[in-house]
């Protein structure tokens, strides 16, 4: 079930996972919405290892410890009375499906079939099921992809300046000599 409109800690114990390699808004979303539906604890399991194996520009990413440090100090400015547990995850399921005291994750659009996932085994293992909260992330209205905020693209946007530093700034259009006369 969704729980859309669900009021401020509504369930004691809340999870949610990601690799959340740079905190952009739509991370920001879900994790205000993870940590409004807590009323005790939000469990975060941060990918590392394997589960970066097929990201895009891994190479450049932040290493885990400093993504959950700079999880948890976001976490602290949106919601301090919540305990923040934050653990590093090998695989995609973590902690969620061995977790007993869990009431609720928290999934984008995108991932809402991981949270499904999550149940099947946690109804395998003799666990409750979770309630599946559902956060749309932000992006334009008519679907298209290409402007979604992600790491992804703020990785590329990053290595792009490191690529164009030393370059002077009137050089830094396609087209090689004379196109300084566009600029």
């Amino acid at each position: 079930g969704d729980c859309e409109g669900v009021p401020a800690g509504a369930h004691d114990n809340v999870v949610l996972g990601g690799t959340f390699d740079r905190i952009h808004p739509g991370h920001k979303l879900l994790l205000a919405m993870s940590a409004l539906a807590a009323n005790k604890r939000l469990l975060i399991g941060v990918s590392e290892a394997a589960l970066l194996d097929k990201k895009t520009l891994k190479h450049i990413m932040h290493p885990q410890p400093l993504r959950a440090a700079r999880l948890l100090h976001h976490l602290h400015s949106v919601r301090p009375s919540v305990a923040f547990q934050i653990v590093p995850i090998q695989d995609p399921f973590g902690p969620s499906i061995v977790d007993r005291n869990l009431q609720c994750i928290v999934v984008s659009r995108e991932t809402e079939s991981g949270g499904n996932s999550v149940n099947r085994r946690r109804v395998e293992r003799g666990l409750n099921e979770l309630v599946v909260d559902v956060v749309d992330l932000i992006g334009p209205a008519d679907g298209d992809e290409t402007n979604k905020v992600s790491s992804t693209s703020l990785r590329r946007a990053s290595l792009g300046k490191f690529c164009l530093s030393g370059i002077p700034e009137d050089e830094r259009v396609a087209g090689g000599e004379g196109a300084r006369d566009f600029v």
